[in-house]
């Protein structure tokens, strides 16, 4: 089944040959001009990757990846905008983007990037056992599938999420540096700034209280973070 790329562009002239260049690379791909109908289009499933524009005649392109994200959107989300500044990259990687390419891009760097993306989304080939919470599988990540469980209920977590998850989780009960963190989830796409890492961790902080795990993540101050069982859970 091809890959579903949905384009959320308004200009024409790079709408045009990025959904050609998509097509042609095989991708499933759906263009909007606008950016509020994209909401029910994430919501009803099916997409894998969206490439979204900031500048929509509707809508602030933050204030859609922000809502698809609140609205359960776990797929990959690229924003591709004339915003270059750093602050600007950060917002958008705080609000659910799990890259950002400033304009003019190279269509070659676009699909290099997406390729990434989507290869760390995807699932192994080989499975390995599911790690569990001891004998109660309270709480338990999936890596092969890339899915996070909490008891019977699916924890919804975007892409870095579930890397920071996961990373953390492979060492339950050891401090992750925030060194490490940045470099194996974010690699290439970090800007140097730490505040999309602290983000991250608070979004997945709230998630966890909210869906009574069974585990917590602690700041060891001055070096990381560990993920660990909660005392008489």
């Amino acid at each position: 089944m091809p890959t579903s790329v949905l384009v959320v562009e308004d200009d024409d002239k790079i709408a045009a040959p990025l959904v050609r260049t998509l097509e042609r690379e095989g991708y499933e791909v759906e263009r909007l001009p606008e950016g509020l109908p994209a909401l029910p289009r994430l919501a009803a499933g099916g997409v894998d990757l969206l490439l979204l524009d900031l500048g929509l005649p509707d809508v602030d392109g933050l204030d859609l990846c922000r809502r698809a994200r609140e609205d359960g959107f776990t797929g990959g989300i690229i924003i591709l905008t004339a915003r270059d500044g750093e602050l600007d990259r950060v917002v958008g990687l705080d609000v659910g983007a799990d890259d950002y390419l400033a304009k003019p891009f190279g269509l070659a760097e676009l699909l290099a990037r997406a390729r990434a993306l989507l290869r760390r989304s995807a699932p192994a080939p080989v499975a390995t056992p599911v790690r569990t919470n001891g004998s109660t599988p309270r709480f338990r990540v999936d890596v092969q599938a890339r899915r996070t469980w909490v008891g019977d209920r699916e924890l919804q977590a975007t892409t870095k999420e579930f890397d920071v998850l996961a990373l953390l989780d492979a060492t339950r009960g050891a401090v992750v540096a925030r060194d490490q963190l940045i470099s194996e989830v974010w690699d290439e796409n970090w800007y140097g700034s730490t505040k999309t890492l602290d983000a991250t961790i608070g979004r997945l902080r709230q998630k966890l209280e909210e869906a009574g795990a069974s585990v917590e993540i602690t700041t060891v101050r001055g070096v990381g973070f560990r993920l660990e069982d909660r005392p008489h859970a």
